[in-house]
């Protein structure tokens, strides 16, 4: 199958607008890309990656924490056996059905757009909330220190392989916060006097999809999502691409090699 039938149609017009969007809002709703046979093809290979029908060395696995609380998530344990209530999965650039997803020629006009022309990949993972459950993700930046990297990233794009209403835990943003960077050097979660001072409650806006809907987000814009109070799974696939200037930073390890993508 040729890249182009791949994926749904995409106007120019419609990724100058979305990019626009990106830059202006750190959001921006591109809508259907995913066609329905992808679809069902990345959801079997998230199926088989929970139940261990599918395994890869090094393959990052989190489940919810028993809680309900992010900080108390459990970290280092990988995969615990099969089961459908994963809340993470990541270094999904080690599946082929993923990586060929991620390397679809929408998301390479839009990346190379953004980027310039040599673009490589920091992350791909999916994230998951099982029916009737999940663990809150509290407002964040996907950024800092913890990420170890240099300069901070910034384009993530997202796709729904479930409907992701409001009721399912969808996305949840606070519209041009990336403009004034990191809250904290560290990153990740955003401390509660900040989202006081820019009254973050009031102005979160929430980004409902449908199963093949595709988002930009920009790293360093306030989001969050809740849990799924809905009797079906809400997955989602979100990749994290940089550019040909991007380091890695960490010293405790040897330094990060990243896997290109486009150019």
């Amino acid at each position: 199958m040729s890249p182009e039938a791949d994926v749904l149609p995409v106007t120019d017009e419609a990724i100058a607008a979305a990019i626009g969007s990106y830059e202006r809002e750190g959001y921006a709703e591109l809508g259907p890309v995913a066609p329905p046979a992808v679809l069902a093809g990345l959801r079997a290979r998230a199926d088989a990656l929970m139940d261990g029908d599918i395994v890869y060395e090094g393959m990052f696995f989190q489940r919810d924490a028993e809680s309900g609380d992010y900080h108390e998530l459990p970290y280092g344990r990988g995969f615990e056996g099969p089961t459908r209530n994963y809340r993470k999965i990541e270094k999904l650039e080690l599946d082929p059905v993923f990586t060929q997803w991620m390397k679809n020629s929408v998301f390479q006009r839009i990346a190379q757009r953004v980027l310039g022309n040599d673009v490589f990949l920091l992350r791909a993972m999916m994230m998951t909330k099982p029916a009737r459950g999940g663990t809150p993700l509290p407002w964040h930046q996907d950024g800092g220190r913890f990420w170890g990297v240099d300069p901070t990233p910034r384009l993530q794009l997202w796709t729904a392989l479930d409907d992701a209403p409001f009721a399912s835990g969808c996305v949840e943003v606070v519209p041009g916060t990336h403009h004034a960077g990191l809250a904290t050097l560290q990153g990740g979660v955003v401390p509660a006097k900040f989202l006081a001072e820019a009254n973050a409650e009031a102005r979160a806006r929430p980004l409902p999809a449908k199963a093949g809907d595709v988002l930009l987000i920009h790293n360093m814009m306030w989001h969050r999502s809740g849990v799924n109070a809905t009797d079906a799974p809400r997955r989602a696939f979100s990749v994290c691409f940089v550019d040909a200037n991007t380091r890695c930073t960490r010293t405790r390890k040897a330094p990060r090699q990243f896997m290109r993508v486009f150019g």
